[in-house]
């Protein structure tokens, strides 16, 4: 009769999680919960009207339910309703910086993307006398703050009449940074060299085995920093403050700044400010949301720690 009936596996009693691992989730909660409430309390304030927020600062669902924030960022509101609602009447003109935005981190992920590519992949497989210690100065750059490099660049966009333009907020970052050489060399290290040397017998210069062969295998990590590039220059501040002023070459991150700074004797509208600010992260949001796994995967192949 035994035989008849298939083996049952004998399951023990449910085990709890070990203090540890109740632990590590704990605190990954605590983390998770810190890192989301920011984003919470600014779609709360978006969606709340300005009025109510001043009578009730501290509640933590939207007071008076409204879409009026979005409705006078998008300008869809006139001045007269967005001061009936507790807006300051400031203005936003928010799709000129949209434009602006998405500009100027467009043009600053190409270029830096395709200039970067090429420095990589001649430290990487291109021989050439003093190759590594120039990599090893090339590197030094990762070391210099950002801010040392401010003045120098305002003065070389001043003396080239870029002030106040697009091209003179992207041109510092247009070209190779030592982050994404470094980035992208670990990728071309780890490329089989018999395909490139497949390649050469069949007549291929370097030129065309870089672009035919070598940066289509390297689009995985290509996206991976694409993506981060978009992200940093989208989310830039303190150096298109400097040299953009006036509207034609203001960006999103500015514009808020300024919209802020408009204060009537009505107050700051929080509601738009707040509104206008999730409108502005929302795209970088679902661009990193969608790439995560991609992100992951690319630094874990790269070595990157």
């Amino acid at each position: 009769m035994s035989g008849q009936f298939p083996h049952r596996r004998r399951i023990g009693p449910h085990r709890l999680p070990s203090p540890g691992r109740a632990l590590a989730w704990a605190v990954m909660g605590g983390i998770v919960l810190v890192t989301l409430l920011p984003f919470y309390w600014v779609a709360r304030t978006a969606l709340s009207s300005n009025a109510a927020l001043v009578a009730d600062p501290a509640s933590p669902l939207p007071v008076d339910f409204t879409w009026g924030g979005f409705e006078r960022v998008l300008g869809m509101q006139s001045t007269e309703e967005a001061l009936a609602q507790g807006g300051s009447g400031g203005s936003l003109d928010f799709w000129r910086y949209l434009v602006n935005s998405t500009l100027i981190a467009t043009m600053v992920t190409v270029c830096q993307i395709l200039f970067s590519a090429m420095a990589a992949y001649a430290f990487a497989r291109l021989r050439w006398r003093g190759r590594n210690r120039v990599f090893g100065l090339f590197l030094a750059g990762l070391m210099v703050p950002a801010i040392f490099t401010l003045l120098p660049n305002f003065v070389l966009i001043k003396e080239l009449g870029l002030v106040d333009t697009l091209l003179g907020i992207a041109l510092p970052t247009m070209f190779m940074t030592p982050f994404a050489v470094f980035f992208l060399r670990q990728f071309f290290m780890n490329l089989p060299r018999e395909m490139e040397e497949a390649a050469l017998l069949d007549g291929a210069g370097k030129v065309r085995i870089f672009f035919r062969l070598a940066l289509p295998m390297a689009s995985a990590p290509v996206i991976t920093l694409a993506v981060l590039t978009y992200i940093t220059a989208w989310n830039d501040y303190f150096w298109p403050l400097m040299v953009s002023y006036s509207d034609s070459s203001r960006v999103l991150t500015v514009a808020l700044a300024v919209f802020r700074s408009q204060t009537p004797s009505s107050g700051t509208d929080w509601s738009g400010l707040m509104a206008a600010t999730l409108i502005a992260a929302l795209p970088m949001l679902v661009l990193f949301g969608v790439f995560t796994r991609r992100i992951v995967n690319s630094i874990g192949f790269t070595g990157l720690k």
